[in-house]
């Protein structure tokens, strides 16, 4: 049976956004990386994009594709990346009996190097959170939100598709619906919960500003004309508030979600709660997310570990 590729790629993008409930930035970058093996293959086997078929793919033609991505100077994390999507696609066609073995389950992944990701320390998150940007009620919202990043240590998807109903703010927890559509539970800290009612104080106003709002949606964080905040507006929001905090640049709202983990771990979190927290099916992804420097740990071991005190005391 033909599978056309451009056919496949449509059908699996749809997959993932609806059977497996993956977000919208997460569905643009698999688009992404299969947009451009597409384009690839048509410039590879000198076939127009809507003759080729999936069948003619093999496992030269995508090792040649990280050949190909290496010239173009895609960094080797981004390369992994591609070839995930790509493998992860050919799997779906293979159980749906649009192929018979996936060409890319050979194909080694890219090595690179593995860097710590970077973590804000307490005073910067409070110069961040309280930094001044705008008046009146989105200011209100911002801090809000930079405090609700930090506090519950939430994905930006997450954020921003937050409705009232989610949250309880006499406990102070919140219901998310994180990856793959799994709920949990997450509390948040007095702080976080006064900038939410801080917010909330203006939230109909604002809400106002949008005619077409429905009654039975109340999305937590809105734009200046009532609609749900998107998560590219997010970081548009922290770019400002990191500038006027005067804190380094490259602050992402994944920044304050390593932050989080990484103080949860250094007053004494074990990974296995903060790894509930965050939202993860595996504690290696958890690991990845703190941040603990190298002489903490030895200063921890040295004074938790009896054969440590044993070997100072000789």
């Amino acid at each position: 049976m033909r599978a056309p590729l451009t056919d496949l790629i449509g059908e699996y993008l749809e997959y993932v956004g609806y059977e497996r409930g993956l977000s919208a930035h997460t569905q643009r970058a698999y688009a992404g990386d299969l947009e451009r093996f597409r384009r690839f293959v048509g410039e590879y086997l000198g076939q127009p994009e809507g003759r080729i078929d999936a069948a003619d793919i093999d496992t030269k033609t995508v090792r040649a594709f990280l050949a190909w991505m290496t010239r173009e100077g895609l960094s080797r994390r981004s390369q992994g990346r591609c070839l995930s999507t790509l493998r992860s696609a050919l799997r779906w066609a293979c159980r749906d009996g649009r192929l018979q073995e996936n060409p890319a389950a050979r194909v080694k992944t890219p090595k690179h190097e593995k860097r710590l990701p970077r973590h804000l320390r307490p005073g910067e998150v409070e110069e961040l959170i309280e930094a001044e940007t705008r008046d009146g009620p989105l200011a209100d919202r911002d801090r809000a939100m930079a405090e609700l990043l930090y506090a519950a240590g939430l994905r930006v998807g997450e954020l921003v598709s937050l409705d009232w109903d989610d949250i309880d703010l006499g406990a102070r927890v919140l219901r998310v619906f994180g990856k793959g559509g799994k709920e949990r539970m997450v509390p948040f800290g007095r702080p976080a919960a006064e900038t939410l009612r801080a917010w909330w104080h203006h939230w109909d106003a604002v809400r106002a500003n949008d005619p077409l709002a429905k009654d039975e949606e109340s999305p937590v964080f809105l734009n200046h004309r009532g609609g749900r905040l998107t998560d590219r507006s997010v970081r548009r929001i922290l770019d400002r508030q990191t500038s006027a905090a005067g804190v380094p640049d490259g602050v992402h709202p994944h920044t304050l979600r390593h932050t989080f983990a990484t103080h949860l771990l250094e007053e004494g979190a074990d990974l296995r709660t903060i790894q509930e927290l965050l939202g993860h099916s595996s504690l290696a992804t958890t690991q990845k997310y703190t941040h603990v420097d190298v002489d903490r740990l030895l200063r921890v071991y040295r004074e938790a570990h009896p054969r440590a005190k044993l070997d100072e005391d000789t």
